[in-house]
């Protein structure tokens, strides 16, 4: 059964947080988008879960999936 998908978005103060779908609270803040985005990336590996990046502007700009696509794709 896959994990929570894993959310990199803005904190507000320039920095970035990593959280878990529908928490509250970040998982971890980090001053740059990409070491957010390597993290969740790895939490998502582990909880074959997806990785949601999103922009300052909280539009989605990119969307993994680790453990989650269908093999072979459908199509």
């Amino acid at each position: 059964m896959p994990g929570k998908n894993q959310h990199v978005v803005p904190d507000g103060n320039g920095g970035w947080n990593v959280k878990g779908e529908g928490n509250q609270r970040a998982t971890a803040n980090f001053r740059t988008q990409a070491e957010a985005q390597q993290k969740a990336t790895e939490i998502a590996k582990n909880q074959n879960s997806e990785m949601f990046l999103h922009g300052r502007n909280g539009q989605i700009r990119e969307r993994n999936s680790f453990g989650n696509d269908p093999y072979p794709p459908k199509g």
